[in-house]
């Protein structure tokens, strides 16, 4: 029998697909009984004269203007930011968030299309990354007249992936059957993400699949293709929707798209409901380590004056005395992303830390800078953004590096070929980039570790697992974020990571979210923002390798080259006609 808040959600979303089904047929009773009404609304321009209205051709005989386009664009973005984590979160959105940029890019000339396509990919991740301006500006230390353009040029630069899937979609209504269309689309939109996750670095920040947080059942069944499957889901109903207002009368082939849509959503709700149950009895059986998580609220001002070193270590010392006396006790104490705020090689401060673990008899993760040298002058020397892990005996016993840096944060690119960005970026670091190599142990724990922003990327975990943890940790500083939507986005792409790889994840952060993860995505245990918070718990240690682990990016590669064919028909018809 399912558990109850199994049932609860699947009523949920029987009641959300109606009522969204029910807004959809209101809609398509104005369109047909009021040219005028669907004039004002939707902002098309009916013209006379056409053929068939069964017909796919029939889709044509409407034309859009460019404001009424963009009005419709500004919708989806509202309705986007409302339904993602940081913005609201209210999922039912995410039902119908996409069908007026899908309609518009399919309604346009080719020049508007790119240009609705561009709209709308600037505009989403302006207000999805808006506090870029605010962590490059005051604590990057660079002028308000390079952080602004820094934020335009990035997401103009993510918007043109947009631009491009909204010249498909065009494309593909035109000449593709609405059978096609279903499958093609939402295939481009994940071939679109998977590349801007991956090229120049990648900045997959955000994907639309992430908003499957706030209804776990959704999103357990991201262990086989990741969230970039939930992507497609998403996108598979909204082109449903999107093709049946361009269909309109012909409710053969609506019948058709409705079953279609409709088994693969039943499909992933059974697996992921089969699968939750599986966790569970999974978890039940497996071992578990004691972990205790320090957040220390360190002012992101204040921790690097060497003045407050001293008072730092003491503040993380005397949390962590606090959790050795709870229960249960830790076998391993976690503390944020440079909680050590020095090199750590030969420092004083490091001998509290060292006495306090031998004797209290725990290991300790912290995260600290560390450096090497690189050569005989004293400007050899490679900068590390590393986790250190300190046996009982006080002894640092392992090291690894964040592997993938923050661009003009932790290094910058190009800074060889563009002398002339040197003085704008002076207060900006030159860090080395580690690498994923065996996990650091502790019991019968093997730890990977993600630093920082390496949780939004899912192949790092995935690196991690394949060689072999059995426990993720993220150490991170949020401060850098303020009060902003970014904390609570970064902890929505951190639970999709324990999905995917069915690792529980220990989130230690400066001043939070600091968290406890499950395999199955659920936050056990949370800290508030910008408070001193310490908490221990028992972390299940899990060992199954899912199909995510092994194959990696396998459906959005397989996305990606159905787009690549798609696109070459395409071509081909258009030099064909």
């Amino acid at each position: 029998m399912l558990p109850l808040y199994i049932t609860l959600h699947m009523l949920m979303l029987v009641l959300s697909t109606l009522c969204n089904y029910g807004i959809y047929i209101l809609a398509r009773i104005a369109w047909q009984h009021s040219r005028m009404l669907a004039t004002i609304v939707g902002g098309w321009q009916i013209e006379k004269g056409k053929g068939k209205k069964n017909d796919m051709k029939a889709k044509f005989e409407t034309a859009i203007s460019t404001r009424h386009g963009l009005a419709a664009c500004s919708v989806s973005v509202v309705m986007l930011l409302l339904a993602l984590p940081g913005g609201g979160g209210f999922w039912p959105l995410l039902v119908v968030s996409c069908i007026p940029f899908l309609v518009c890019s399919s309604r346009g000339t080719v020049r508007q299309s790119f240009s609705f396509g561009l709209f709308f990919g600037t505009l989403h991740f302006l207000v999805q990354l808006y506090w870029i301006v605010f962590v490059v500006g005051h604590y990057g230390g660079l002028p308000i007249y390079f952080s602004v353009p820094v934020l335009l040029l990035l997401c103009f630069y993510l918007a043109l992936y947009f631009a491009v899937l909204a010249l498909f979609i065009r494309a593909s209504v035109k000449r593709f059957s609405p059978f096609l269309c279903l499958w093609c689309i939402p295939a481009a939109w994940v071939a679109m993400d998977y590349l801007r996750g991956v090229v120049f670095s990648g900045f997959p920040w955000m994907d639309i699949g992430y908003a499957t947080v706030t209804v776990s059942l959704f999103m357990q069944s991201a262990d086989i293709w990741g969230h970039h499957g939930l992507t497609f889901l998403i996108l598979l109903v909204n082109t449903f929707f999107a093709l049946c207002l361009l269909l309109r009368k012909n409710l053969e082939r609506k019948a058709v798209l409705a079953g279609i849509v409709t088994v693969l959503l039943l499909m992933s709700l059974g697996y992921s409901c089969w699968r939750m149950q599986d966790i569970e009895e999974q978890t039940s059986r497996a071992d578990f380590l004691n972990v205790g998580v320090v957040q220390g609220n360190i002012a992101q001002g204040q921790k690097w004056k060497p003045k407050r070193q001293g008072a730092t270590v003491e503040t993380y010392l005397r949390q962590s005395a606090l959790l050795m006396r709870s229960a249960p006790k830790p076998d391993l104490l976690l503390w944020p992303e440079t909680a050590l705020p020095f090199y750590p090689i030969g420092h004083p401060l490091l001998l509290p830390i060292s006495r306090f673990l031998q004797d209290e008899g725990v290991m300790l993760l912290s995260g600290s800078p560390w450096y090497e040298r690189a050569g005989m002058t004293t400007e050899g020397f490679k900068l590390y953004n590393s986790s250190l892990l300190f046996s009982a005996g006080g002894q640092i016993v392992h090291r690894t590096s964040k592997s993938h840096l923050v661009p003009f944060g932790e290094y910058v690119p190009l800074r060889r070929y563009l002398p002339f960005i040197a003085p704008l970026v002076e207060t900006v670091g030159t860090f080395i980039p580690g690498q994923v190599a065996d996990p650091p142990a502790c019991k019968n724990s093997r730890i990977g570790v993600l630093i920082c922003f390496e949780s939004i990327f899912p192949d790092i975990s995935r690196k991690w697992v394949d060689a072999g943890a059995n426990l993720l940790v993220n150490i991170t500083n949020d401060a850098w974020y303020g009060e902003s939507s970014a904390p609570h986005q970064t902890l929505a792409m951190t639970r999709m990571r324990a999905v995917e790889t069915r690792r529980s994840i220990v989130r230690s952060a400066n001043t939070g979210f600091s968290a406890f993860i499950d395999p199955l995505g659920y936050v056990q245990e949370e800290s508030p923002l910008f408070v001193n918070w310490q908490a221990a718990g028992k972390v299940v240690l899990m060992e199954q390798r899912t199909f995510f682990v092994r194959w990696g990016f396998a459906f959005p590669l397989l996305c990606l080259i159905l787009t690549l064919l798609a696109s070459l028909v395409l071509l081909r018809k258009r030099h064909t006609t």
